[in-house]
């Protein structure tokens, strides 16, 4: 399989990140606010695809706007559609179809979780978690969220490699 996916998570200044997907045919980059705990958000979603009901819904604050995204699960595919709206305050019990799509992708489950693996795991090694907490401000690095990912990636999904030593190794899975 050709790595046709592309996920970074960087941290731009203090409370604020830069969340990047990327499929062959286009791309959504957003700039998030710790105003939520954005990457731990990001682990816990995708995790959730390995459960019983694979569809998550989490929300990223852009101040004021919202970015939702909804991930269903569909076999050993993954929907990914990221909505937005103008208002996060305003927008909590709307319906995801009263957003704006931005970004949508169907992509196999056993490469979107490494690629978000990847992306995390970039920040630990770039950060720690000491200079995660103090660019982050409000929360401290997914550590748990990241190892629970990295479990049922490894668990459920096809794949050998260890996802966590070091972050090149991450692309041999996506050879297999």
């Amino acid at each position: 399989m050709i790595n046709d996916l592309q996920s970074s998570w960087e941290l731009s200044g203090s409370g604020w990140a830069t969340c990047l997907m990327k499929d062959r045919s286009s791309e959504r980059k957003d700039i998030v606010s710790y105003c939520t705990d954005a990457l731990a958000d990001l682990l816990h979603g995708v995790a959730g695809l390995y459960g019983p009901v694979p569809i998550s819904r989490f929300s990223f604050d852009l101040e004021p706007a919202e970015v939702r995204w909804v991930l269903r699960g569909m076999g050993s595919e993954v929907d990914v559609a990221i909505y937005r709206y103008p208002d996060m305050s305003a927008s909590f019990d709307a319906p995801d179809n009263q957003g704006t799509l931005v970004w949508g992708s169907t992509q196999p489950r056993d490469l979107l979780g490494p690629v978000v693996i990847e992306a995390a795991q970039s920040v630990l090694q770039f950060h720690g978690e000491d200079g995660y907490r103090a660019k982050w401000v409000q929360h401290s690095f997914p550590t748990a969220a990241l190892q629970d990912l990295r479990r049922l990636h490894l668990q459920h999904d096809r794949c050998e490699v260890r996802h966590g030593a070091a972050v090149s190794q991450v692309a041999g899975c996506f050879l297999e």
